[in-house]
């Protein structure tokens, strides 16, 4: 082993002229000419220094097909971060102990290629078997970008998704090598890292030889005997407390689930725990699929870049998404943890068992598990409709606008230069509505067949889309080639409707034209019913329209007129828009008040409220529109048919504003957040005595419930009464509307047993001024001492504090980035200040400060995680074609400023040039 690494002379010139970032084109991927196919780990932790050496057995490639691979190298092509990996020690069993840099093997930025001739002197003469071993330093102290192995607060745990175990040692770090990782041994100090887990099963631990009582060590050994790619490795070690619990499988397997986190914090893992078992039943009940090991760890950390990451057997949590109690945590975060801990169990399946060929694949691995999670978090609550109008909340609210801006991709992107830039809301949420149509196109009992074969076909493989799409075709006997199409448009596809009624031939017919990005028609999947204009009941049931062509027209037998409700249950996603421009607002309220779908009875209420609030901001004449938003809306306050408290609460809330920004051609914040203001308060007038009736109503019931539950009957209750604290609050005029909104406010604030309740009551007075400021100061400081120091609290007082509705905002979030309690360091406190202002209306304030304000936190960030910097914040400018020519400028200038920025990293920089485009 060398005292002077390798790769120092690399890495000292990297560091003094980084290479040009390179751009990753999906058509050039190419296999590798050799692969691992077992590897050994050894972990040895130390404070300031981490020594890693492996094991990798290396075999040539048997898929490889007409001699092609990648870069035409022929020899082992292993990737790692000369920046990060010192590497000590390399040898080839077989071969001399000493190898000779570039006559055996080349180092490159970000490569080390071990050539062929050496390999094959190395290989064993029976086998064709190749053992090359590495010995690397890595300083997981300093690694602020928590990518590979780095330190959260006292507990040392990996990322290694997309590319970070390139950032631990020297391996083929893609998603198409899959090595068996038979062993892992971890060791650290006994006291300080009690708690050392990785991959698969525990096989031995115990105490290592020598040491004093303050430096014993201790050691594990684990192996996972299911093939993997680099990506889904794990380690974790720490002084940690510990949840267990068990699950048994359909086959009688006892699983043993343990769940850690910081000792403080074990008593809040119960629900997740829960959510675990209900999600492991749930996929053998509707997928067949059964957990494969005899062991399921989930950990918690503060610093985590993401939602939370599948490895295998050990699930790595932002402690966000996993830790949840009634005092700390509100309704929507329960509903979070659930859903976030069954997706990463289902990627056990879809995911690991079957992996991607290579990144451009991501949306077959995410689209899937999302569109499982969501039908699991539906089906288990009883609340199908609740679910599937929050999933469309975001599309339209996050995927559309991405759409609509630079950001633009297909949900299998054709290049990149930074792969965690697409991690997007196009991957994830488009993709799962790609699923979603397989399903709505093929039925229920069809695509289960497809997704049998998927697995048949597939299991312990990296493979694309494309033999997805394949599986469901060919286990269904249908042609989906057409359908194919939407791996490859970018863009949202818009349907435009026409509909006419011959009375004398008793005929409806519905025409349809669509519109997108791809030279071909889409397969498009059109949800219809038809509902009699009359009597309001349903004379079409839900009835799917395959939209196949550029222009299609149905027709249906009818007695009498009816009124169609169109796109059911958004059984695609598109922009469905009348061919006329104008949405039929007669329509809009009968089906807000008619329709058999919950979605669409949803939906139509929404495109009234929009229509009333565009109408106010374009200064057109919106009184007649507003009579049918407050007919609609007294309706269905008073509508006693309706039984779920959530359902009434979704159908009494206007449109958000970034919803309504995708309405408009030019985006104006400030007026759109006035507009809805104007209507919010109309409303609210006009209903003030029902609203403090049903209010007082719904606070006596939660008052006289003792116990707390996460059901949809206690759920629902608290979103709709806390619906109808944000209408009686927003009458804040005059003092005397002021001092009451602070009183009712403050009374449920004090009153609140759970974070629900007072979170809510809490995002109103925050906002309040006039008469009612004393009461948000001193509710600002009591919410900040009950919190007492717990981070996911904190992170909820910053986040509402930094999207406050004050004309003062943005000095206000300027002093919180100045708070002993903010770091730029921890992801989820940084995006509770920064990304919670950039979603106000004052972030896009006329004199341009505050988009200074983010070109100077991005330039701070940048250098400290460039994943946070790229993905979370430098987003917020990317639509900047979209506002008024000033806005605009102003938006454009700060990327100019971001893109002459010294030693920029290459994720804010694609993004940056992408918005600049």
């Amino acid at each position: 082993m060398t005292s002077i690494p390798l790769n120092a002379a690399l890495a000292a010139e990297t560091k003094a002229n980084p290479p040009k970032p390179v751009e990753v084109i999906r058509t050039e991927y190419a296999p590798l000419k050799y692969v691992v196919s077992k590897v050994s780990l050894d972990f040895k932790l130390y404070t300031g220094k981490t020594l890693v050496e492996s094991i990798l057995t290396v075999t040539a490639n048997n898929d490889l097909q007409n001699g092609e691979s990648e870069g035409g190298e022929d020899g082992l092509v292993l990737d790692g971060e000369e920046a990060t990996v010192k590497l000590l020690a390399l040898t080839v069993d077989g071969c001399e102990a000493t190898l000779v840099e570039d006559k055996d093997y080349v180092l490159k930025p970000g490569k080390l290629i071990i050539k062929g001739d050496t390999l094959r002197q190395g290989a064993s003469k029976n086998e064709n078997v190749m053992i090359v071993r590495t010995t690397v330093e890595i300083v997981p102290e300093d690694n602020t970008q928590l990518s590979g192995l780095y330190k959260s607060g006292d507990m040392y745990c990996t990322q290694c998704e997309a590319e970070g175990f390139r950032r631990i040692t020297y391996y083929p770090d893609r998603p198409d090598v899959m090595a068996t990782f038979e062993q892992v041994r971890v060791e650290a100090n006994a006291k300080d890292f009690p708690v050392l887990l990785s991959n698969g099963n525990l096989i031995k631990e115990g105490m290592c030889e020598g040491g004093t009582n303050g430096d014993k060590r201790k050691f594990t050994i684990w192996s996972d005997p299911f093939p993997k790619p680099s990506y889904l490795f794990a380690l974790v070690a720490g002084d940690l407390g510990c949840l267990e619990d068990s699950f048994t499988t359909m086959s009688g397997r006892n699983v043993a689930l343990r769940f850690y986190s910081e000792h403080n914090n074990v008593s809040k893992l119960s629900y997740a725990v829960e959510s675990l078992k209900r999600a492991m039943k749930w996929d053998e009940d509707t997928f067949g699929l059964e957990y494969d090991l005899d062991l399921f760890n989930v950990v918690a950390v503060e610093s985590f870049n993401m939602g939370a990451m599948e490895n295998k057997s050990l699930n790595v949590f932002n402690t966000s998404c996993v830790l949840a109690d009634p005092k700390t945590s509100s309704d929507a975060n329960y509903f979070r943890v659930e859903g976030i801990v069954a997706h990463e169990y289902f990627h056990n399946w879809t995911g690991n068992r079957v992996t991607c060929r290579d990144w451009f694949q991501l949306t077959l691995k995410e689209g899937l598990t999302v569109f499982r999670d969501q039908q699991f978090s539906g089906q288990i609550n009883n609340c199908a409709a609740v679910q599937r109008i929050s999933n469309v909340l975001t599309v339209r609210g996050m995927q559309f606008k991405e759409d609509a801006g630079p950001m633009s991709h297909p949900v299998r992107p054709e290049s990149y230069i930074a792969m965690d830039n697409f991690y997007t809301a196009t991957v994830y949420r488009k993709g799962a509505e790609v699923i979603r149509m397989y399903d709505t196109i093929l039925g229920t009992d069809g695509f289960r067949k497809g997704m049998d074969l998927y697995f048949k076909r597939h299991d312990g493989s990296a493979v694309t889309c494309d033999d997805f799409l394949a599986a469901m075709a060919d286990a269904n006997d249908t042609d989906l080639s057409q359908f194919a199409r939407w791996y490859y448009t970018s863009g949202t596809p818009t349907v435009t409707y026409v509909t006419s009624f011959d009375e004398e031939k008793g005929l409806f017919v519905v025409g349809l034209s669509q519109s997108s990005r791809s030279d071909e028609p889409l397969f498009i999947p059109v949800a219809l019913g038809l509902l009699d204009k009359e009597s309001g009941e349903e004379v079409l049931s839900t009835t799917i329209l395959e939209l196949k062509e550029m222009n299609q027209t149905f027709t249906f037998p009818v007695k009498k007129d009816v009124v169609p409700s169109i796109l059911r249950n958004f059984s695609a996603p598109v922009k469905m828009v009348p061919a006329s421009g104008v949405v039929n607002e007669s329509d809009m309220a009968f089906l807000a008040s008619n329709d058999t779908d919950g979605f669409n009875r949803w939906d139509s209420a929404q495109q009234l409220y929009a229509a009333a609030i565009l109408n106010v901001m374009d200064g057109k004449e919106y009184a007649g529109t507003l009579d049918l938003v407050l007919s609609t809306f007294g309706a269905t306050l008073n509508d006693a048919s309706i039984s779920d408290d959530a359902i009434r609460a979704y159908a009494l809330i206007l449109p958000g504003e970034s919803t309504l920004a995708e309405a408009v051609s030019v985006v104006d914040p400030p007026a759109i957040r006035n507009a809805r203001k104007f209507v919010k308060k109309a409303i609210a007038k006009k209903f003030k005595t029902e609203l403090t009736a049903a209010y007082e109503k719904l606070t006596a019931c939660v008052q006289a419930d003792t116990v707390f539950k996460v059901d949809g009957e206690s759920t629902g209750r608290r979103r709709l009464r806390n619906v109808y604290l944000g209408y009686l609050c927003a009458l804040d005029e005059t003092a005397e509307e002021q001092i009451e909104a602070a009183k009712i406010a403050t009374a449920q604030f004090e009153s609140a047993t759970g974070m629900t309740d007072k979170l809510a009551a809490f995002n109103c007075l925050v906002s309040m001024s006039g008469k009612g400021e004393s009461a948000r100061e001193a509710a600002i400081q009591n919410f900040y001492d009950d919190a007492n120091g717990d981070p996911l609290v904190i992170d909820k007082w910053f986040a509402c504090l930094a999207s406050a509705d004050l004309p003062d905002l943005l000095d206000r979030v300027v002093k919180l980035t100045t708070h002993p309690d903010f770091t730029l360091k921890v992801p989820n406190r940084c995006r509770a200040v920064i990304l919670s202002f950039t979603s106000s209306a004052a972030f896009h304030d006329d004199n341009g400060k505050g988009y200074e304000f983010l070109g100077d936190m991005l330039e701070k960030i940048d250098k400290v995680n460039s994943r946070v910097s790229a993905r979370t914040t430098a987003s917020s400018f990317l639509s900047w074609k979209r506002y008024n020519e000033k806005r605009a400028s102003m938006m454009k200038a700060q990327l100019e400023r971001l893109k002459a920025m010294p030693k920029i990293s290459n994720d804010l920089l694609e993004i940056v040039m992408k918005g600049l485009k």
